[in-house]
């Protein structure tokens, strides 16, 4: 897309889509070609093709999202309300609290925490390409991984004129990552006054306060744009002790001892496993702990670790930003812009769980599994060394001891995240005979700068030294009480062991295009059109965690450093072929496609290309098709991320516990114990925990690679415009089909192939102690999945002529997912999504999801209502049954009053969104808080005020 044409459609765009105070759209799904299908306007470019153009016969489907429409949700991030669209299926919110909870997700990019993302088709966000101006935009970090994907609260919420949502594969326009679709926010170019906000908005439940303040103030002279402004959002916690959807880990648990578990081993007064049996403290805290003071653990000694959550997390951003835009000379433009946004977020966990000894199962070689408790520290209960069998020491006596660490408060981990971009662009005109073609050329750059705290950690060398012969506890050491129990673990003792963890991650991006387009020459039924273009794309990448976990010696999420860095050179060509006009059947019929070919300097060479034809057989009808193939490059998190663990809530079939099939099933107990697992069947351990996965790299990745099929229309007649209304419908078919997509062998497939059938590979990357417990599951990347998806989209909008009792709208906006096939693990397991709740990493695949929107103007008055509907799903239980999250509706509520005294420049706004105070539905299989917090609001009703001003 040219910078120059950016420029002048955003005009077009806001003299014709007549979003206004008078018409409210509390969140407006708006096709392009409906928007502006009432009055003519200039050819320019619209995301989805590089040729400048009339929007009415643009051959993708492309929906638009202006500034005013933000700001009427009512929520303080662009991603939450992009979120909401049929067409996306969620991604990270900050309703997602992972840090700490489950490790770093098998997909090579790390937690991300605070981040916010769009997923469009369920095809994850790094398969939608996020663009700012039509240009490239760098990924996002959280001091905790290298994500693939960019972090929309990066970008200040004031300096986004709109949004355009490309809901189709675009690879052969705009390269990797397009394969589900685009989206490109297009920043205020030009502005005249002030313009300024302020918003505070709460939870009836008191809590989740949100302040939202903005303000930019533009200069227009002839040939002269500058705008600059400022912006500040505080959003704070909802916790998730406050809802009763989350208070334990399971739906409808009442107490730790109820028959579906879920509570964890890790217990505030210990747990102690071993040949002397099952136990923990009788009577804390002690600190003198006997023998005579252990008794049996029970399912009541479990720690209920789910209301130390949050349900939303808390985060602070505010930044600054300007545009500049100065006639060079005739023809020739020069914008440039920059922009720094900082991010205040937080995740929190509960205490944390320390887990030590031969069972521990902390996994990629952690000094935690190899530790001995020695007879000589003066809490030893037990008289003699608590052996882990290390070379040189008595074999293994004990399985393991896990201890929660009340005593260090709960685990926190703070982000700090800065984000500087800027781009420059040059852009113009020059004359081609009778013809004039375009030019721009652009330079972008980008850094993402992250460092995370982390409180609550402990060093595993000091705990060796600290449980170990005291003798050898010298200087600074402090003996560890790790049987006493609750409040056993001095001030002294944790300041030793104790640490705060450290890490940081940064990305860059600089990126270099250019381009050409217009007309070549004319045929009888219009001009043929073509674009083309290169770019230059350079991305570098670095983690860096605390050296301390580098080591090994963290207690909680292990992490390696990564760093690593790739360039791209890419070349496109687009054309446009006008065949037929005005003639019958035939209004028009135009031909369209493009071509490019890019070449990553570690993951080799790829040509995409499409091809489209836009039919309209009468004026007020639009018929469109294309078939296009793309690419998605491996992310440097892919090629280059080290090992890490994430803990997959998971069932071993091995387990001699209820739900387990060793002690049912002859031919699972052979291959179990051919795998490891003890013959006699002490391995016991109860289901519904959590297994270590083992998350890495692979560099020897290859392209993912996709078909898209897309056939639609979009019917706007004539009749409804001279009678002063409008009315359009607009329905599409996407079908996309992904091949050699990256994914790890799900660690479920390993675990069933190993234990059913005895499959050596799946058994070979599961890693079992002598007692049979799991230390990890290897989960390297590799190009193993394909996922085929197709689905139905539909658009409704009316709005009525002005009369005496104001005006109307109507906004209807559904999505039909008709099919979502995966077929894992090089075709080791097929699973249909639609209509089912996946369950970690959460995400819903309901059938039907729609949003419809009515509103009324009047004068200075004018209302809205927005009903959000989610169909039903279907999970499996913790026993392996089917349960069903039943359908969701949402209702948002919202008035504007804007006094013709102030001359309709002041407005107040008042809002409700969930006004049905409707609650998520309860999911069994979702990582935390009960429910799937892609899909489904907070609990509670959110109240809004807001007071705007333009001058």
């Amino acid at each position: 897309m040219t910078s120059k044409a950016v420029l002048r459609g955003g005009a077009a765009f806001c003299a014709t889509v007549f979003f206004h105070i008078g018409s409210v759209h509390a969140q407006t799904v708006e096709p392009v070609a409906a928007a502006l299908h009432q009055a003519p306007v200039e050819d320019i470019v619209v995301t989805g093709s590089r040729i400048r153009r009339d929007p009415l016969q643009n051959d993708s489907p492309v929906v638009l999202i202006d500034q005013a429409s933000l700001a009427r949700t009512g929520l303080s991030s662009v991603a939450d309300v992009l979120q909401r669209l049929p067409s996306a299926s969620g991604g990270l919110n900050s309703k997602v609290n992972n840090s700490g909870n489950l490790g770093n997700p098998p997909d090579g990019g790390g937690v991300g925490a605070g981040s916010a993302e769009i997923d469009l088709r369920y095809l994850s966000s790094k398969r939608t390409l996020v663009l700012v101006d039509g240009l490239r935009y760098v990924p996002g970090t959280s001091g905790s991984g290298i994500p693939a994907t960019v972090d929309l609260n990066t970008i200040p919420g004031n300096m986004i004129d709109r949004v355009e949502v490309l809901q189709s594969g675009a690879s052969s326009l705009y390269g990797s990552d397009a394969i589900a679709g685009v989206v490109n926010i297009i920043t205020v170019a030009q502005q005249e006054g002030l313009r300024a906000s302020a918003q505070f908005g709460t939870f009836r439940q008191g809590d989740g306060h949100t302040q939202d303040y903005s303000a930019s103030y533009g200069i227009k002279r002839p040939g002269t744009n500058f705008v600059f402004g400022a912006s500040y959002v505080k959003q704070e916690a909802v916790r998730s002790g406050d809802r009763g959807i989350s208070l334990f880990p399971n739906p409808g648990q009442t107490a730790c001892t109820d028959p579906i578990g879920g509570c964890s081993s890790a217990a505030v007064n210990g747990r102690f496993l071993g040949s002397f049996g099952n136990l923990t403290i009788a009577n804390p805290p002690n600190n003198n702990p006997t023998l005579a003071n252990l008794r049996p653990f029970t399912a009541s000694d479990r720690f209920n670790f789910a209301p130390f959550n949050y349900i939303l997390t808390p985060s602070e951003r505010y930044g600054g930003w300007f545009s500049f835009r100065q006639e060079v000379r005739d023809s020739v433009n020069l914008r440039v812009k920059a922009a720094y946004n900082r991010r205040n977020s937080q995740n929190q966990a509960a205490f944390l769980p320390l887990f030590i000894g031969p069972d521990a199962g902390n996994g990629a070689g952690s000094l935690f599994d190899t530790l001995s408790i020695d007879a000589t520290n003066p809490y030893n209960p037990f008289g003699y060394t608590l052996s882990a069998g290390k070379p040189g020491e008595a074999p293994a006596n004990y399985s393991f001891i896990a201890r929660r660490l009340v005593e260090a408060g709960q685990r926190t981990f703070n982000q700090q995240v800065d984000t500087m971009t800027g781009s420059a662009t040059l852009d113009g005109s020059f004359g081609v005979g009778e013809r004039r073609w375009y030019w721009d050329a652009n330079a972008a750059f980008g850094v993402n700068n992250a460092h995370q705290s982390f409180t609550g950690n402990v060093n595993a060398a000091r705990v060796a030294q600290a449980i170990g012969p005291v003798a050898l506890c010298t200087g600074a050491c402090v003996p560890l009480n790790l049987f006493g129990g609750n409040g056993s673990v001095t001030p002294a003792q944790l300041a030793f062991i104790a640490f705060t963890e450290r890490d940081k991650s940064e990305q860059k991006l600089y990126d270099f295009t250019a381009n050409l387009n217009g007309d070549l020459f004319d045929l009888p039924a219009g001009p043929v059109g073509f674009a083309v273009g290169y770019e230059h794309r350079i991305q570098i990448a670095s983690f860096d965690p605390d050296p301390i976990v580098a080591a090994g010696l963290g207690a909680d999420i292990p992490s390696k450093p990564a760093a690593g860095r790739y360039n791209s050179d890419e070349f496109y060509g687009e054309l446009r072929v006008p065949l037929l006009k005005d003639t019958p059947f035939f209004n028009s019929l135009e031909l369209n496609g493009s071509v490019r070919h890019a070449d990553y300097s570690i993951s080799g060479g790829s040509t995409t290309y499409t091809g489209a034809a836009i039919w309209k057989p009468v004026a007020d009808l639009l018929l469109r098709g294309s078939y296009a193939t793309g690419f998605r490059a491996p992310s440097l998190g892919e090629l280059f991320g080290d090992r890490s663990r994430f803990d997959l809530p998971a069932n071993d079939p091995c387990t001699s516990a209820a739900g387990g099939l060793f002690q049912s099933n002859a031919t699972v107990r052979a291959n179990c114990i051919a795998d490891g697992v003890p013959a006699a069947g002490s391995y016991a351990e109860d289901q519904g925990g959590q297994l270590p996965v083992l998350t890495r790299g692979n560099r020897n990745l290859r392209p993912e690679k996709s078909r898209s099929l897309l056939f639609g229309g979009v019917y706007s007649p004539a009749w409804t415009r001279s009678a002063g209304a409008s009315f359009s419908v607009e329905a599409n078919y996407y079908d996309i089909r992904v091949t050699d997509a990256i994914a790890a062998v799900d660690a479920n497939v390993k675990l069933n192939n190993c234990a059913l059938s005895g499959d050596a590979a799946s058994c070979a990357q599961i890693v079992r102690t002598a007692n049979g417990f799991i230390n990890e599951i290897d989960a390297t990347l590799d190009n193993l999945d394909a996922i085929r998806t197709s689905g139905f989209d539909a658009t409704i909008n009316y709005r009525s002529p002005v009369s005496s009792l104001g005006t109307f709208g109507l906004s209807v906006n559904a999505t039909r997912l008709l099919k979502y096939r995966l077929s894992a693990s090089n075709g080791a397991v097929v699973i249909d999504r639609e209509g089912t709740e996946r369950g970690s990493p959460d995400q819903a695949f309901p059938k039907w999801k729609g949003n419809a929107t009515i509103d009324w103007a009047y004068g200075p008055i004018a209302a809205s209502f927005t009903g959000r509907y989610i169909d039903a799903v279907t999970e499996l239980d913790a026993n392996g049954d089917p349960n069903e999250l039943k359908s969701r509706f949402y209702g948002d509520a919202q008035i504007i009053l804007s006094p013709a005294f102030l001359d309709q420049r002041a407005a107040l706004t008042i809002g409700v969104n969930n006004v049905f105070n409707t609650d998520p539905p309860a999911c069994f299989s979702c990582s935390l808080n009960n429910f799937d917090p892609t899909t489904y609001d907070v609990p509670g009703q959110f109240g809004y005020l807001r007071l705007s001003y333009k001058m």
